[in-house]
């Protein structure tokens, strides 16, 4: 399995997650690398409500196999929509999906910054149906936006922050060693609540431009779907892109 080093050789990273499939082979090579990922689970493209939990609780499963913390992020298919405006006939791979990975992205570099994790990656970029490019642009742009919208930078934010509610008793207490892969522990899940209201900046991020396609990831991928027993759609998530792929 391929071994991996997070930037600056961080060892607690946040990883946006947009299902359990695509979540499988990155989560055992991030653990197998001794780097401890936060899941984030941000995704208010996803349409509708029933598959965006069906989508989370496989997520969360997983997680609960890995011993990962998940955290949700608020659900706001409003605030995602009015992000595509305009955007809503654009082909998969087209200006819709830039835009859509960015909207995601900057709530996950936002949330961090405020939980102090230097670094933001991502499993679209494991996905072979996305645009590798454009993913990687809408990461950089993320952890630009936070950087320039931090306290103390003049372009301030106008809107008050969202609070992490801790929705469980569980907490991660294993610690990465250099002599093998992370423990298995009993993960905490978490939910952001409060709208689409951006969440409080603590330091600067950095966009961790992986290809996790690579490596026998992408074979190990497929394995741990069928290990699993996944749910494994066949579209994005939006209505937009399921209306393209009936």
């Amino acid at each position: 399995m391929l071994k991996v080093e997070a930037p600056g050789g961080a060892r607690e990273i946040l990883l946006h997650a947009c299902c359990a499939p695509c979540s499988g082979a990155v989560l055992e090579c991030l653990r197998d690398s001794g780097i401890r990922p936060v899941v984030f689970f941000s995704n208010a493209n996803i349409f509708p409500k029933e598959e965006y939990d069906l989508r989370l609780s496989e997520l969360r499963r997983y997680g609960a196999v890995m011993g990962v913390e998940v955290v949700e992020d608020a659900y706001d298919h409003d605030a995602w929509l009015a992000a595509v405006r305009g955007l809503e006939r654009e082909p998969e791979r087209g200006a819709r999906c830039a835009a859509c990975f960015r909207f995601r992205l900057e709530r996950a570099a936002r949330y961090a910054a405020s939980r102090g994790l230097p670094v933001l990656a991502t499993t679209l970029a494991s996905s072979r149906w996305k645009d590798l490019d454009q993913v990687n642009a809408a990461g950089l742009a993320a952890c630009e936006t936070e950087a320039a919208t931090a306290p103390g930078n003049v372009r301030l934010r106008r809107t008050p922050p969202t609070v992490c509610r801790d929705v469980s008793q569980a907490s991660l207490s294993a610690v990465a060693t250099d002599s093998g892969p992370l423990p298995l522990t009993e993960p905490r899940v978490a939910t952001v609540s409060g709208g689409s209201s951006p969440l409080p900046s603590e330091k600067a991020v950095v966009f961790w431009q992986q290809n996790w396609r690579k490596g026998g990831l992408q074979e190990r991928r497929n394995e741990i779907i069928r290990e699993q027993c996944f749910y494994n759609q066949n579209w994005c998530g939006c209505e937009f892109s399921r209306n393209q792929n009936p």
